[in-house]
């Protein structure tokens, strides 16, 4: 009898590695495909994440705090207030309603967020 096994079953860890690899390719380009104004945006969203990402961080808890999500939050929107307007349009919706800006920030902010603690969760070391 032959017991030798197919090599998918011998080594089945690179296509564990493979998945990671594709999810990042795609929230890549789809990254890629944000409007020029959030481009902007988007380094000062993953600056504030960069600072707060450590081992032991609130944004790895299983129930981030409200009032430190909204302080990156602010801290994140008084960076990009200043900025000089992208465009005309961009400067009219400005001048009408200035909510826009920080609800576009916290939404960033969630997104890149919840991309950082599934990426934790994934690699973190479990304790058996």
């Amino acid at each position: 009898m032959d017991y030798r096994l197919p090599y998918y079953m011998a080594y089945p860890l690179p296509l564990q590695y493979d998945d990671e690899r594709i999810e990042r390719r795609d929230y890549e380009y789809m990254k890629s495909m944000y409007p020029m104004a959030v481009k902007k945006i988007l380094p000062y969203v993953e600056e504030e994440c960069d600072r707060m990402a450590y081992e032991g961080s609130m944004i790895y808890d299983e129930y981030p705090d409200q009032l430190q999500i909204r302080l990156m939050c602010s801290r994140i929107y008084d960076k990009v207030k200043n900025m000089k307007p992208y465009d005309e349009e961009m400067e009219m919706q400005a001048s009408r309603n200035e909510d826009w800006l920080k609800d576009l920030v916290q939404i960033m902010l969630f997104q890149e967020l919840f991309q950082r603690r599934s990426r934790h969760r994934r690699n973190r070391r479990k304790f058996y």
